[in-house]
């Protein structure tokens, strides 16, 4: 008789091993999360230590796949269960959203760090900068939060230009291109959106093509009239850094010509730079019946510059509005008008012909009973030494 026992069958089976190939990751949202809320409970509250763990986690971690976890953690703490409430059961971190502190700082330096992750999807990428220009829109953020759009990687990789595109599209279909303007001038990112490209591209001509194919022609246009504004502003301080030098005004006329073929500057947009930069390159004294006297001895100094810059009809009348606004806008400047204007019609910078067209249709209602009013003599006397120049062409004839 046989003492062994015999063996019962099992229900375990054979097991077989598994080809690399055939393994499947397993979707672990819940073990994403401890991995990052550890990390983040590790760094503590310094933001710059946070962006550079989560940097460095992106290499290891699938950012892509866990995005909407990610989202949860750096909003609410952690993951969120359905109905919209957190889970008791997980680690949570205190770095997130909603136990910062509410400051403006504070939630410029989140919306940074948010949009500085690369992990999202293009598609998800989207949604957020179609809702945060519906945000932007009606004033629920700041526009100080695109800041974060000019990150050196984002612009690089191309991720920001197309964020932008979305998120303007967004924000002007839900209100105009003068709510993006006036938007972008309060946190001073007026000037800025050439930024969202790389340096090498970074030139009015690509930035215009590239948002005018995508539908964005009105953002083209203001971003190409900032740029213009700016190359202007440059130009002005230039200009009187030279005055105030005293370099000859040959150069001066030189370097300025120059500069206005380089921004494409019209000669109308170029006589009111002028005029400006001239009457700021000195302190003019307080007491009315002086400060005459000293414009006209500081504007006979420089009229061939103006002169250089009045070859067009157009230019003179600009010349003259920009006088007219001027002296409204300095009180002791009031009375000076018509010397001004006799000066640089004696000077040749303003022609007779720009003087009868301001004088009867074109001047500002800036102050136009008073230098009206002023003028009338001098355009009488203009008047009929034309008449007289008539009654001798045709005798002559």
């Amino acid at each position: 008789m046989n003492n062994q026992k015999q063996q019962k069958p099992t229900l375990t089976g054979q097991r077989f091993k598994t080809r690399k190939r055939d393994e499947k990751e397993r979707f672990d949202p819940t073990q994403f999360q401890e991995s990052i809320v550890q990390g983040l409970n590790q760094t503590g509250t310094d933001l710059e230590a946070v962006a550079k763990f989560l940097d460095a986690s992106g290499a290891k971690l699938d950012y892509r796949r866990y995005a909407e976890t990610l989202f949860d953690i750096l909003v609410a703490g952690g993951m969120l269960a359905p109905g919209g409430t957190l889970s008791d059961d997980m680690t949570r971190t205190e770095f997130c959203l909603f136990t910062a502190q509410e400051d403006l700082e504070t939630m410029q330096a989140y919306a940074q760090l948010l949009l500085f992750l690369k992990g999202f999807t293009e598609s998800e990428r989207n949604k957020l900068a179609m809702l945060t220009g519906i945000l932007l829109a009606n004033g629920n953020i700041s526009a100080s939060i695109l800041s974060s759009l000019f990150n050196e990687n984002l612009v690089k990789e191309g991720v920001s230009a197309a964020f932008a595109v979305k998120l303007f599209k967004s924000w002007i279909n839900e209100k105009d291109i003068n709510s993006v303007a006036a938007s972008l001038r309060k946190v001073g990112m007026d000037n800025r959106l050439m930024e969202l490209f790389p340096a090498n591209k970074r030139s009015c001509e690509h930035f215009s093509k590239y948002f005018t194919d995508a539908g964005l022609k009105e953002l083209s246009d203001f971003a190409r009239n900032q740029q213009s504004i700016g190359a202007r502003k440059e130009l002005q301080k230039e200009l009187q850094e030279m005055m105030a030098r005293g370099d000859p005004q040959k150069e001066i006329i030189a370097f300025t010509k120059e500069e206005m073929k380089k921004a494409s500057l019209s000669e109308q947009a170029m006589i009111s730079i002028i005029w400006t930069s001239v009457m700021s390159s000195v302190e003019w004294n307080k007491k009315e019946e002086l400060v005459t006297e000293q414009a006209i001895k500081h504007l006979k100094q420089y009229s061939p510059l103006l002169k250089a810059f009045t070859s067009q009809g157009l230019s003179e009348l600009s010349l003259l509005l920009k006088i007219q606004e001027y002296c409204y806008d300095n009180i002791h400047f009031m009375k000076a008008f018509q010397k001004i204007v006799v000066l640089l019609y004696k000077a040749d910078v303003l022609s007779e012909e720009a003087i009868l067209k301001w004088y009867t249709e074109a001047h500002l209602a800036k102050g136009k009973s008073v230098f009206l009013e002023q003028m009338k003599k001098f355009v009488e006397w203009l008047k009929n030494a034309e008449e007289e120049s008539e009654s001798d062409e045709e005798e002559a004839d």
